[in-house]
């Protein structure tokens, strides 16, 4: 019996099975995780969840293709497919409206929810989000140029931390292994091919489209990120009209992990704001 905290609930979206996380009451709030290798909800949002699990109901799917959620054959891996499954995710937790939390590449998902089904989102929080086109990093051609070992994976983690001590030996061996199960690295490799700039494209909203953006706005990034520029959620806050942008110095790509109370207290406020 697999008893990894990675794997949570079970609930059937639009044709195949979705592992997620579910915990607190109140107003809810959908957490969308980054695209790094071997990610799942759980391990990007395990110092969040409990945290906000206090004052709202927190849910995290691990989105398809990532994580323990079932990966259907001859799926396509584009922003479509990803934006149906949250809003199938959704329809089947009969979640009409919730906050949306979106992490890197689960921020550029986030923002393209807020624009294609605006009355499903109440307030977003995008940290270290794409979201609008930028070029192409080291980091994020790393990032989604990944092969399973455990230096590549070492490298990664180092890459995304700015204090190398929150890198042990033992979290860049649990990503490895996460990153190998069966399917897991076969659906990574298909979703962002070379050349990598078309995959930012991909994932990315139109900058007229991020205007009209209406919803109160949340926008959190580390000053020393190298994999998302910070100058991505600089272009976000001048885009949203009703948004604020809050900077972490000495901070890499892991604001909710580098700056977890700090992180967590921001949110926390912001949400409760609306009441």
């Amino acid at each position: 019996m697999n008893t990894s905290p990675e794997i949570g609930l079970s609930i059937n979206t639009g044709g195949f099975t979705t592992n997620y996380h579910d915990r607190g009451e109140g107003a809810p709030v959908l957490l969308l995780h980054g695209s790094g290798p071997g990610v799942s909800a759980w391990a990007n949002w395990r110092l969040v969840i409990p945290h906000l699990a206090e004052n709202f109901r927190v849910i995290a799917p691990d989105i398809v293709g990532f994580g323990f959620t079932e990966r259907p054959d001859n799926i396509s891996y584009d922003m479509d497919t990803w934006l149906k499954h949250a809003l199938d995710f959704l329809d089947a937790m009969e979640i009409e409206q919730a906050h949306v939390i979106g992490n890197s590449f689960g921020g550029s998902l986030a923002v393209a929810l807020a624009i294609r089904a605006p009355q499903r989102v109440s307030r977003l929080a995008l940290m270290g989000s794409v979201g609008l086109e930028f070029e192409l990093t080291e980091g994020l051609d790393l990032t989604w140029g990944y092969t399973p070992s455990i230096e590549n994976m070492r490298r990664l983690l180092d890459l995304f931390a700015y204090d190398r001590s929150l890198v042990s030996d033992e979290l860049a061996q649990l990503r490895y292994e996460a990153s190998i199960r069966p399917g897991v690295q076969e659906s990574y490799a298909a979703m962002f091919p070379a050349p990598r700039q078309d995959g930012i494209r991909k994932i990315c909203s139109a900058e007229a489209d991020v205007k009209n953006i209406e919803h109160e706005t949340l926008i959190i990034h580390g000053r020393d990120d190298r994999v998302i520029p910070v100058s991505v959620s600089e272009h976000l806050f001048r885009c949203i009209k009703n948004s604020q942008l809050h900077i972490f110095g000495n901070c890499g790509h892991w604001t909710q992990i580098e700056h977890n109370r700090r992180f967590n207290q921001l949110v926390n406020d912001f949400l409760l704001e609306a009441g």
